[in-house]
């Protein structure tokens, strides 16, 4: 299966940060322009936190105030899951799936390279399936090449 490495070249290599003393308001703004979930907290291109839409939701339900004033710091989520350049896609669905999440920070030597979404995830195993399909159906017509023999014998039919 495929890296994060491989999602992220797919990708725009855009990636927008939000520091923790920044405004909530300012984030939500951000967020909306560039129609995301998520914004990471950095200072100094080193993750600090995530701010989500599900961060706004429950930590305004549970303390019943938000105001133009409230700072990133206040609302981000401050124990985040992350992962490399080299984890697999595969394991990102696992660990999304297990622990509610639906961004994933990517840290390489440190640095915040990127941020994988589970619509990212989503969208490369659809990719996967679709083109396990195609093969299988070359398989069974029995006009299939090379690249469709390489890839049933890393994934055989059952």
């Amino acid at each position: 299966m495929n890296s994060v490495k491989t999602l992220l070249n797919a990708k725009k290599k855009e990636l927008w940060t939000i520091g923790p003393r920044s405004k909530v308001i300012d984030a939500l703004r951000l967020m909306n322009e560039k129609h995301i979930g998520a914004l990471p907290v950095t200072i100094e291109d080193r993750l600090v936190g995530i701010f989500s839409e599900r961060d706004l939701v429950r930590k305004t339900a549970e303390t019943a105030a938000f105001s133009a004033d409230t700072m990133v710091l206040e609302l981000m989520s401050r124990n985040v899951l992350i992962v490399h350049p080299e984890t697999t896609v595969e394991d990102c669905m696992n660990l999304m799936t297990d622990k509610h999440v639906r961004h994933l920070p990517v840290i390489q030597d440190r640095v915040l390279v990127g941020v994988v979404s589970i619509g990212d995830v989503i969208k490369e195993v659809i990719s996967r399936q679709k083109r396990h399909i195609s093969a299988l159906e070359e398989y069974i017509s029995g006009s299939y090449g090379a690249d469709t023999a390489e890839l049933l014998r890393d994934n055989p039919p059952t």
